[in-house]
Protein backbone atom coordinates (compact mmCIF):
# COMPACT_ATOMS: atom_id res chain seq x y z
CA UNK A 1 0.00 0.00 0.00
CA UNK A 2 1.83 2.89 -1.12
CA UNK A 3 -0.88 5.34 -0.04
CA UNK A 4 -1.19 8.23 2.20
CA UNK A 5 -4.61 9.35 3.94
CA UNK A 6 -5.38 12.18 6.71
CA UNK A 7 -8.64 12.02 8.47
CA UNK A 8 -10.09 14.63 10.86
CA UNK A 9 -12.82 14.13 12.94
CA UNK A 10 -14.62 16.24 15.09
CA UNK A 11 -16.58 14.64 18.01
CA UNK A 12 -19.95 15.76 19.04
CA UNK A 13 -20.65 15.12 22.71
CA UNK A 14 -23.51 12.91 23.53
CA UNK A 15 -24.66 11.51 26.86
CA UNK A 16 7.06 20.31 8.36
CA UNK A 17 10.69 19.91 7.14
CA UNK A 18 8.75 22.61 5.90
CA UNK A 19 5.86 23.49 6.84
CA UNK A 20 3.53 26.43 5.03
CA UNK A 21 2.87 29.32 7.84
CA UNK A 22 -0.55 29.71 8.86
CA UNK A 23 -1.63 33.31 10.21
CA UNK A 24 -3.62 33.69 13.17
CA UNK A 25 -6.65 34.09 13.48
CA UNK A 26 -8.58 37.65 14.29
CA UNK A 27 -8.99 37.53 18.10
CA UNK A 28 -13.39 37.65 18.75
CA UNK A 29 -15.13 41.18 18.33
CA UNK A 30 -16.82 42.35 21.37
CA UNK A 31 -20.44 41.29 21.60
CA UNK A 32 -19.59 37.84 19.35
CA UNK A 33 -20.88 34.47 21.20
CA UNK A 34 -18.58 32.70 24.18
CA UNK A 35 -21.08 31.08 25.52
CA UNK A 36 -19.26 27.29 25.00
CA UNK A 37 -20.17 25.38 28.68
CA UNK A 38 -21.79 22.29 29.06
CA UNK A 39 -22.56 20.73 32.40
CA UNK A 40 -24.44 17.51 30.76
CA UNK A 41 -23.02 14.90 29.31
CA UNK A 42 -26.06 13.88 27.87
CA UNK A 43 -26.06 16.97 25.22
CA UNK A 44 -25.51 16.66 21.76
CA UNK A 45 -22.56 19.07 20.91
CA UNK A 46 -22.77 19.78 16.88
CA UNK A 47 -19.62 21.05 15.03
CA UNK A 48 -20.76 22.72 12.51
CA UNK A 49 -19.38 24.53 9.03
CA UNK A 50 -20.76 27.04 7.14
CA UNK A 51 -18.92 27.82 4.02
CA UNK A 52 -19.30 30.49 0.79
CA UNK A 53 -17.87 31.15 -2.25
CA UNK A 54 -14.38 30.58 -2.61
CA UNK A 55 -14.01 28.65 0.67
CA UNK A 56 -14.49 31.66 2.68
CA UNK A 57 -15.78 30.86 6.06
CA UNK A 58 -18.76 32.27 7.52
CA UNK A 59 -17.83 32.91 11.22
CA UNK A 60 -19.57 35.39 12.56
CA UNK A 61 -23.51 34.87 12.86
CA UNK A 62 -25.08 34.65 15.70
CA UNK A 63 -26.93 32.09 17.81
CA UNK A 64 -30.51 33.44 16.48
CA UNK A 65 -29.42 32.60 13.15
CA UNK A 66 -28.97 28.77 13.70
CA UNK A 67 -32.22 26.18 13.73
CA UNK A 68 -31.51 22.65 14.07
CA UNK A 69 -34.45 19.49 13.97
CA UNK A 70 -33.34 16.47 15.45
CA UNK A 71 -35.92 13.93 13.28
CA UNK A 72 -37.68 16.74 12.05
CA UNK A 73 -38.36 17.89 15.64
CA UNK A 74 -37.08 21.41 16.07
CA UNK A 75 -34.80 21.57 19.23
CA UNK A 76 -33.94 24.45 21.79
CA UNK A 77 -30.10 25.52 21.33
CA UNK A 78 -28.38 24.78 24.68
CA UNK A 79 -24.66 25.73 24.03
CA UNK A 80 -23.86 28.13 21.39
CA UNK A 81 -20.42 29.41 20.41
CA UNK A 82 -18.15 30.74 17.56
CA UNK A 83 -15.14 30.84 19.44
CA UNK A 84 -11.38 29.56 18.27
CA UNK A 85 -11.86 26.98 21.00
CA UNK A 86 -9.15 24.30 21.44
CA UNK A 87 -9.84 20.89 20.87
CA UNK A 88 -8.46 17.34 21.36
CA UNK A 89 -6.69 15.98 18.61
CA UNK A 90 -5.42 11.90 18.14
CA UNK A 91 -2.49 11.34 15.27
CA UNK A 92 -3.55 7.99 14.36
CA UNK A 93 -0.37 7.74 11.67
CA UNK A 94 0.42 4.61 9.46
CA UNK A 95 3.49 2.90 10.19
CA UNK A 96 3.63 -0.01 8.09
CA UNK A 97 5.73 -1.05 5.56
CA UNK A 98 3.80 1.10 2.30
CA UNK A 99 4.50 4.77 4.23
CA UNK A 100 8.15 4.05 3.74
CA UNK A 101 8.52 6.29 0.72
CA UNK A 102 6.02 8.80 1.88
CA UNK A 103 7.27 8.95 5.43
CA UNK A 104 8.59 12.64 4.61
CA UNK A 105 5.28 13.99 3.46
CA UNK A 106 3.57 12.71 7.01
CA UNK A 107 6.34 14.17 8.43
CA UNK A 108 5.28 17.52 7.29
CA UNK A 109 1.85 17.08 6.62
CA UNK A 110 1.24 16.26 10.63
CA UNK A 111 3.11 19.26 10.95
CA UNK A 112 1.44 21.42 9.12
CA UNK A 113 -1.74 20.62 10.68
CA UNK A 114 -0.29 21.28 14.00
CA UNK A 115 1.27 24.65 13.79
CA UNK A 116 -2.15 25.71 12.01
CA UNK A 117 -4.39 24.48 15.15
CA UNK A 118 -5.03 26.21 17.90
CA UNK A 119 -2.06 26.59 20.31
CA UNK A 120 -3.85 24.61 23.38
CA UNK A 121 -5.10 21.87 21.67
CA UNK A 122 -4.10 19.07 22.91
CA UNK A 123 -2.78 16.04 21.08
CA UNK A 124 -2.29 12.23 21.59
CA UNK A 125 -0.25 9.30 18.79
CA UNK A 126 -0.95 6.05 17.75
CA UNK A 127 1.38 4.79 15.06
CA UNK A 128 0.13 1.61 13.81
CA UNK A 129 1.55 -1.36 11.33
CA UNK A 130 1.17 -4.90 12.60
CA UNK A 131 0.19 -4.12 15.88
CA UNK A 132 -0.55 -0.13 17.87
CA UNK A 133 1.98 1.81 19.39
CA UNK A 134 1.62 4.79 21.41
CA UNK A 135 4.87 6.99 21.79
CA UNK A 136 3.84 9.43 24.12
CA UNK A 137 2.94 6.77 26.68
CA UNK A 138 -0.43 6.01 27.45
CA UNK A 139 -2.94 8.28 28.54
CA UNK A 140 -0.32 11.44 28.00
CA UNK A 141 -1.23 14.70 26.11
CA UNK A 142 1.00 17.08 24.54
CA UNK A 143 -0.13 20.51 23.25
CA UNK A 144 -0.44 21.82 19.65
CA UNK A 145 2.44 24.43 20.56
CA UNK A 146 4.92 21.69 21.98
CA UNK A 147 6.62 21.84 18.49
CA UNK A 148 9.73 20.01 19.20
CA UNK A 149 7.95 16.82 21.09
CA UNK A 150 5.94 16.50 18.26
CA UNK A 151 8.85 16.56 15.83
CA UNK A 152 10.40 13.94 18.09
CA UNK A 153 6.73 11.92 18.07
CA UNK A 154 6.51 11.89 14.06
CA UNK A 155 10.16 11.06 13.83
CA UNK A 156 10.05 8.01 15.69
CA UNK A 157 7.98 5.74 13.45
CA UNK A 158 9.67 3.07 11.53
CA UNK A 159 7.62 2.26 8.30
CA UNK A 160 7.70 -1.44 8.45
CA UNK A 161 4.89 -4.42 8.55
CA UNK A 162 1.09 -4.76 7.52
CA UNK A 163 -1.68 -2.25 7.99
CA UNK A 164 -3.88 -2.62 11.07
CA UNK A 165 -6.12 0.73 9.90
CA UNK A 166 -9.65 -0.17 11.86
CA UNK A 167 -7.57 -1.41 14.68
CA UNK A 168 -6.01 2.28 14.89
CA UNK A 169 -9.45 3.57 14.34
CA UNK A 170 -11.32 1.86 17.04
CA UNK A 171 -8.28 2.34 19.50
CA UNK A 172 -8.16 6.39 18.86
CA UNK A 173 -11.92 6.59 19.12
CA UNK A 174 -11.64 5.04 22.45
CA UNK A 175 -8.69 7.65 23.42
CA UNK A 176 -10.30 10.64 22.20
CA UNK A 177 -13.00 10.65 25.01
CA UNK A 178 -10.31 10.77 27.56
CA UNK A 179 -9.39 14.34 26.01
CA UNK A 180 -10.19 17.18 28.63
CA UNK A 181 -11.06 19.88 25.41
CA UNK A 182 -15.09 19.72 25.12
CA UNK A 183 -14.25 19.20 21.55
CA UNK A 184 -12.58 16.06 19.85
CA UNK A 185 -10.96 15.54 16.82
CA UNK A 186 -8.82 12.89 15.25
CA UNK A 187 -6.12 12.95 12.46
CA UNK A 188 -5.30 9.99 10.91
CA UNK A 189 -2.81 9.16 8.24
CA UNK A 190 -2.81 6.15 6.30
CA UNK A 191 -3.11 4.23 3.22
CA UNK A 192 -7.00 3.52 3.21
CA UNK A 193 -6.20 -0.02 2.61
CA UNK A 194 -6.36 -2.50 5.68
CA UNK A 195 -4.87 -6.17 5.99
CA UNK A 196 -3.89 -6.72 9.55
CA UNK A 197 -7.03 -5.86 11.72
CA UNK A 198 -9.31 -8.08 13.80
CA UNK A 199 -11.88 -4.86 13.59
CA UNK A 200 -14.09 -4.44 10.24
CA UNK A 201 -15.14 -1.16 8.89
CA UNK A 202 -18.94 -1.93 9.27
CA UNK A 203 -17.92 -1.76 13.13
CA UNK A 204 -15.74 0.90 13.01
CA UNK A 205 -18.59 3.22 10.92
CA UNK A 206 -20.88 2.24 14.09
CA UNK A 207 -18.15 3.30 16.59
CA UNK A 208 -17.84 6.76 14.89
CA UNK A 209 -21.97 7.04 14.67
CA UNK A 210 -22.07 6.24 18.37
CA UNK A 211 -18.86 8.52 19.04
CA UNK A 212 -20.47 11.15 16.75
CA UNK A 213 -16.94 11.78 14.73
CA UNK A 214 -16.91 13.96 11.99
CA UNK A 215 -14.64 12.85 9.57
CA UNK A 216 -12.48 14.28 7.50
CA UNK A 217 -10.42 12.18 4.86
CA UNK A 218 -7.30 13.01 2.44
CA UNK A 219 -6.07 10.09 -0.05
CA UNK A 220 -2.95 10.08 -1.61
CA UNK A 221 -2.45 7.60 -3.99
CA UNK A 222 0.13 5.50 -6.03
CA UNK A 223 -1.02 4.57 -9.14
CA UNK A 224 0.90 0.77 -8.49
CA UNK A 225 -0.59 0.16 -5.09
CA UNK A 226 -3.05 -3.07 -5.27
CA UNK A 227 -4.72 -2.66 -1.89
CA UNK A 228 -5.65 1.03 -1.99
CA UNK A 229 -9.05 1.71 -1.02
CA UNK A 230 -10.67 5.24 -1.20
CA UNK A 231 -14.13 3.78 -0.75
CA UNK A 232 -13.19 3.44 2.63
CA UNK A 233 -12.39 7.01 2.92
CA UNK A 234 -15.47 8.21 1.06
CA UNK A 235 -17.56 6.12 3.45
CA UNK A 236 -15.75 7.65 6.70
CA UNK A 237 -16.70 10.75 5.40
CA UNK A 238 -20.08 10.03 3.62
CA UNK A 239 -21.07 8.55 7.34
CA UNK A 240 -20.06 11.28 9.70
CA UNK A 241 -20.54 14.30 7.84
CA UNK A 242 -16.79 14.98 6.90
CA UNK A 243 -15.24 15.57 3.81
CA UNK A 244 -13.20 13.75 1.35
CA UNK A 245 -9.59 15.34 -0.39
CA UNK A 246 -7.46 13.93 -3.00
CA UNK A 247 -4.44 16.47 -3.12
CA UNK A 248 -2.08 14.79 -5.94
CA UNK A 249 1.27 16.37 -5.13
CA UNK A 250 3.04 16.69 -1.26
CA UNK A 251 2.58 20.70 -1.92
CA UNK A 252 -1.35 20.07 -2.37
CA UNK A 253 -1.14 17.73 0.71
CA UNK A 254 0.39 20.91 3.50
CA UNK A 255 -1.75 23.19 2.53
CA UNK A 256 -5.06 20.49 2.42
CA UNK A 257 -3.97 20.15 6.38
CA UNK A 258 -3.90 23.68 6.73
CA UNK A 259 -7.12 24.35 5.35
CA UNK A 260 -8.89 21.47 7.47
CA UNK A 261 -7.39 23.07 10.81
CA UNK A 262 -8.50 26.08 9.99
CA UNK A 263 -11.98 24.67 9.63
CA UNK A 264 -11.84 23.10 12.99
CA UNK A 265 -11.07 26.67 14.32
CA UNK A 266 -13.77 28.47 11.91
CA UNK A 267 -16.67 26.31 12.87
CA UNK A 268 -19.64 26.21 15.00
CA UNK A 269 -20.56 24.57 18.08
CA UNK A 270 -24.18 24.17 18.49
CA UNK A 271 -25.52 22.15 21.72
CA UNK A 272 -29.13 20.49 22.82
CA UNK A 273 -30.93 18.18 24.81
CA UNK A 274 -31.70 14.86 22.64
CA UNK A 275 -35.82 14.78 22.43
CA UNK A 276 -35.48 10.89 23.31
CA UNK A 277 -33.33 8.46 25.08
CA UNK A 278 -34.53 5.61 22.72
CA UNK A 279 -30.90 4.35 21.61
CA UNK A 280 -32.15 4.72 18.05
CA UNK A 281 -30.17 6.84 15.09
CA UNK A 282 -31.28 10.30 14.96
CA UNK A 283 -31.09 12.46 12.06
CA UNK A 284 -30.19 15.89 12.36
CA UNK A 285 -30.31 19.00 10.31
CA UNK A 286 -29.31 22.41 10.91
CA UNK A 287 -30.40 25.47 8.82
CA UNK A 288 -29.75 29.48 8.69
CA UNK A 289 -32.63 31.81 8.91
CA UNK A 290 -32.95 33.71 7.11
CA UNK A 291 -30.99 31.78 4.64
CA UNK A 292 -27.53 32.93 3.10
CA UNK A 293 -27.35 32.76 -0.88
CA UNK A 294 -24.79 30.03 -1.76
CA UNK A 295 -23.89 29.12 1.52
CA UNK A 296 -23.33 25.50 2.38
CA UNK A 297 -24.09 24.57 5.99
CA UNK A 298 -22.21 20.77 7.07
CA UNK A 299 -22.54 19.51 10.32
CA UNK A 300 -23.21 15.31 11.15
CA UNK A 301 -26.20 13.59 9.50
CA UNK A 302 -27.22 11.94 12.63
CA UNK A 303 -26.60 10.64 16.06
CA UNK A 304 -27.46 7.51 17.98
CA UNK A 305 -29.23 8.75 20.82
CA UNK A 306 -28.51 6.84 24.39
CA UNK A 307 -30.93 4.58 25.98
CA UNK A 308 -32.61 5.51 28.87
CA UNK A 309 -32.67 3.42 32.26
CA UNK A 310 -36.21 2.21 33.22
CA UNK A 311 -37.33 3.98 37.04
CA UNK A 312 -37.57 1.56 39.48
CA UNK A 313 -41.00 0.25 39.97
CA UNK A 314 -42.68 1.99 43.26
CA UNK A 315 -43.72 -0.45 45.86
Amino acid sequence: MRTAVLIVGAVLLNGSSHVLSHPALPALAHGQEQSFRSTSSELVVLPVVVKARHDRYVADLPRERFIVYDNGRRMPIEIFSNEDTPVTVGLIIDASGSMRNKLGEVMAATMAFAKSSNPSDELFAIHFNDSLHEPLGSGRFLLASDVRELETVVSSLVPVGRTALYDALMAGLDRVDAGTRPRKALLVISDGGDNASSARLDAVLARARKSNVSIYTIGIYDANAADKDPRVLKALSNETGGERFQPETPGLLLQTCEHIAREIRSGYTIGYVPPDRDGLYHRVRVVIEPPLPHVDIRTRPGYFAARGTPKPSQP
